[in-house]
């Protein structure tokens, strides 16, 4: 199954602070499914590696997260482990994309997330995305979902309304 990934995942899933401990392991547990048996899905431009590049370890024993992006860079060019799918600049909008929704309900949605966003609008199975703990993927989830936009609380629903 494809899934796109957002950064918190892979950040989360190295943590071993005892106060995220469980949601450390709901991540690493979605890493592994996806490096065993998914298809991870990125934009062809890799603006999601580069920022996936800025924060593994690459000194003492990885966590999860970094053998996550190890599998990455081994496998970023296989296309039946890594989809790659083309981001269009919209031409109207300078750091926008072309395919992100024109709706008010998303107008504050966070601009660093937005090309998740596109990924998941690009390609033809619209994977859903799989966030951990960013609040702004809750926040927007029902405007999101409106335009096809599924969102995977891998650390659960209950963290963002307190249950």
């Amino acid at each position: 199954m494809p899934a796109v990934v957002d950064t918190n995942v892979p950040v989360l899933a190295n943590e071993r602070a005892v106060d995220v401990l469980q949601c450390a392991a709901a991540c690493a547990q979605a890493l592994n499914e996806i490096t065993k048996f998914g298809l991870l899905v990125l934009d062809d431009g890799d603006q999601i590696f580069a920022e996936y590049k800025r924060y593994p370890k690459f000194s003492g024993q990885p966590g999860a997260g970094d053998i996550f992006f190890k599998w990455l860079s081994d496998n970023r060019y296989k296309p039946d482990r890594v989809a790659q799918v083309p981001l269009v600049q919209d031409p109207a909008l300078p750091g926008e994309f072309a395919v992100f929704p024109e709706d008010p309900a998303l107008a504050t949605f966070d601009h660093s997330d937005r090309k998740f966003v596109a990924v998941v609008l690009t390609h033809p199975e619209k994977p859903p995305v799989l966030n951990a703990t960013d609040s702004d993927w809750w926040d927007y989830r029902e405007a999101l979902h409106t335009h096809g936009v599924k969102v995977r609380f891998v650390c659960g629903e209950e963290r963002f309304h307190g249950d």
